[in-house]
């Protein structure tokens, strides 16, 4: 055995597969749960200044340009993931130890690259995607303080998965917890000037994030190296750092990147285009997208969860349980967001109206979820099949599906929508809904061939 020995070391690959799952992905769920609920009471807060709707629609606009430049984040994530994970379950955790210690690094270098720029074309960007007057004014308060601490939020998302990536699950629920709890207890105060801080308003939404981050970020690091997990850091590792082993990272982490790009990319086209049918149905549309993420993370926390443990069993060389346990996990999911949809689709008018006064908007938002709703099994089918995907570091194949879903079956057909056949957005909603579940059932036909059974990392 290569590394420490001194330490019994958390193994998933025994026993039964849905409790693995459970055990792996249930931590994660929950704690990327909390984080879309601050993101979402986030936006409740917002929409408590003066300004409302426009200050919704500010943060609907800078939320794809901070997805652009989160998609740099998947040079990094997939292929830590991918590494990390494999060489826990190997058994080699010096080069685990290595491999979280160049993720984080390499996060950090990445975060200031792409912050800095994004500081610097802050109103260019917002105006790209359709920003103009106040939610123009409003999204570059919020950016521009994101932008400049871009790094924080990056390498505190890899404490996450590292912790993930060495069976800490429950670890990583209770750090996401609280730094969410805390970015929650914190918006009031600095948004609204509570306990005699000043009233900061929308800067005050990006100023609670940003110290959420860095305390959470610092909290993991102290974990991680005091030994509370199951793989301790040290500041010398017996594993030198070493640009071969960073590039690897990167190397299998480019597909997932330009996947997550070719999306972003579809966003900065869709937004201004909807963006054309006003103020009311792009906040409509913001907050639309933002229960609907709440759906999605439920998925995605199971599958990060999951692709962790996906790994771990392939580096052990247990080919037939990692199979089960991909397919136990995308019925898993399909129950899931089943119930979720059923919920939504009840409750839509309830849900929009605790954001909206506006009987026009609360009527935008509830035919917006209410169609997405019908589409969340598929979504569910696609997410967790592209968590798999990323647990063996096969993010190309991935890649290509996103690229057909993201460009073909939706910014074409929306821009027919709006600009050929002049439709109003209740058709675009019901593009985007059928383009997601053509996706699922080209995905879930390739998972079936199995390729991704046999990747080497």
């Amino acid at each position: 055995m290569a590394g420490e020995t001194e330490k019994i070391h958390a193994d998933y690959t025994e026993g039964s597969i849905l409790g693995s799952i459970l055990k792996m992905g249930l931590p994660s769920m929950f704690g990327f749960l909390t984080q879309n609920i601050y993101t979402i009471v986030d936006t409740w807060w917002v929409s408590r200044l003066p300004s409302g709707e426009a200050a919704v629609a500010g943060l609907t606009f800078f939320a794809v340009i901070l997805s652009l430049l989160f998609s740099f984040n998947q040079l990094v994530g997939p292929g830590s993931v991918a590494v990390i994970s494999r060489r826990y379950g190997e058994k080699n955790y010096d080069q685990t130890e290595k491999a979280i210690k160049e993720t984080i690094l390499l996060k950090l270098l990445f975060g200031f690259v792409f912050g800095i720029t994004g500081y610097f074309f802050t109103e260019d960007l917002l105006r790209l995607v359709g920003a103009r007057g106040e939610s123009l004014r409003l999204g570059v308060q919020y950016a521009r303080i994101m932008f400049v601490a871009l790094g924080i939020p990056y390498a505190t998302y890899s404490i996450f998965t590292a912790l993930r990536s060495v069976a800490n699950p429950r670890m990583a629920m209770i750090l996401m917890v609280v730094s969410n709890l805390l970015n929650m207890a914190l918006d009031p105060v600095f948004i609204f000037g509570y306990f005699g801080f000043p009233a900061l308003g929308i800067r005050g939404a990006a100023i609670a994030s940003i110290i959420s981050f860095a305390l959470t970020l610092t909290a993991g690091l102290v974990l991680f190296y005091t030994g509370r997990t199951n793989l301790r850091l040290h500041l010398r590792g017996k594993a030198a750092l070493s640009l071969e082993t960073m590039w690897q990272l990167v190397r299998i982490g480019v597909p997932a990147w330009l996947g997550s790009v070719s999306f972003t990319g579809s966003r900065l086209l869709i937004t201004p285009m909807i963006a054309m049918f006003g103020t009311s149905v792009v906040a409509a549309y913001g907050v639309g997208a933002q229960i609907f993420g709440f759906g999605i993370m439920i998925i995605i926390g199971i599958g990060l969860g999951l692709s962790s443990l996906i790994g771990h069993n392939l580096g052990g060389g247990k080919i037939e349980r990692a199979r089960k346990t991909g397919d136990q996990a995308i019925l898993l999911s399909v129950g899931i967001m089943i119930v979720f949809g059923a919920i939504m689709f009840t409750t839509a008018e309830l849900v929009m109206g605790l954001f909206f006064r506006s009987p026009e908007t609360i009527g935008h938002g509830v035919t917006l979820l209410r169609i997405y709703s019908l589409a969340f099994p598929f979504f569910g089918v696609f997410l967790m099949i592209e968590e798999i995907h990323v647990g063996v570091g096969l993010n190309a194949p991935m890649m290509v599906f996103t690229v057909i879903h993201s460009w073909l079956l939706q910014v074409v057909p929306v821009f027919l929508i709006t600009t050929v056949f002049h439709l109003n957005q209740v058709a675009v909603w019901w593009a985007m809904m059928l383009a997601g579940c053509v996706t699922a059932a080209m995905v879930y036909a390739y998972y079936r061939r199995g390729r991704w059974l046999t990747v080497k990392v």
